[in-house]
């Protein structure tokens, strides 16, 4: 009987005979946020996608010798750009790193070899603060997938590049291919293009969606996403996930489990 991918559903035992057979255990450990994407996505977009595209890397990472895991989600982020609309949920940034560090700890305790945070949630203060949990950890016992990374940022869509991507055609898209009962897919119709760049917004110094003209939460063509087009870019974002895992490994092979500083 096939088992599952998910770790959650693993017992005590399986995962216990697993690590006993010597198999080489991965993590993927999805992050995401409770914040608005427009009228027609929900609130866990981020998650949602991190954790489909985690899933289509388990196939990838098998091909290379690795067992991968799908561990249960942290889907509460750093959502400084979403305050003032219903359902942004946001927490300290250092509360985020030192949780998501204490995670990677338990799982490298437990016998995985590696962890890799899959992170979809954009927003710049997040992702450092998820980038700052695998800081003092060995090399090759822990990584961070994220589109950001501009090598793994040019290989997706036009609108990602743009930079108007929040809620728009790109994430609609991933949303369809992955879960399409979450989508409101006449709203998503409804709701004109709007060419507001969230990079450049940053870079003005506009701290909020509504500062940047994002009134409904989203930029973007929403109305253009088709599910087709997220099952194009899951590909490309489990090849991402798999190239951020196999390169950690490849910089040091360490047996013994190390430990993350303290304080």
């Amino acid at each position: 009987m096939e088992q599952s991918p998910l770790l959650a559903e693993q017992s005590t035992a399986s995962l216990r005979a697993r690590i006993a057979r010597g198999e080489r255990l991965v993590a993927l450990l999805p992050t995401g946020s409770v914040e608005p994407h427009g009228p027609h996505l929900p609130l866990g977009t981020d998650t949602v996608i991190s954790e489909a595209a985690a899933l289509r890397a388990i196939p990838l990472l098998a091909a290379q010798g690795l067992t991968a895991l799908l561990a249960p989600s942290i889907p509460y982020g750093v959502t400084h750009f979403a305050e003032g609309f219903a359902g942004a949920v946001s927490i300290p940034a250092p509360a985020l790193t030192a949780f998501v560090r204490a995670v990677i700890q338990g799982l490298l305790d437990t016998g995985f070899l590696h962890v890799c945070l899959v992170n979809n949630h954009l927003e710049p203060a997040h992702d450092e603060a998820v980038r700052a949990a695998i800081e003092g950890f060995a090399p090759g016992r822990a990584s961070v997938a994220c589109p950001l990374a501009r090598r793994f940022g040019r290989t997706l869509s036009a609108e990602f590049k743009s930079g108007a991507c929040h809620a728009g055609r790109y994430e609609t898209s991933l949303v369809l291919a992955a879960a399409p009962a979450l989508v409101d897919r006449g709203a998503a119709r409804s709701l004109p293009a709007l060419d507001l760049s969230l990079s450049e917004g940053i870079k003005a110094g506009k701290g909020s969606f509504k500062a940047m003209g994002m009134s409904e939460a989203y930029t973007g063509a929403p109305a253009l996403a088709t599910e087709s087009e997220g099952q194009e870019l899951y590909a490309l974002l489990a090849a991402m996930i798999e190239t951020c895992v196999r390169e950690s490994l490849a910089s040091e092979f360490v047996k013994e489990p190390s430990r993350a500083p303290r304080g």
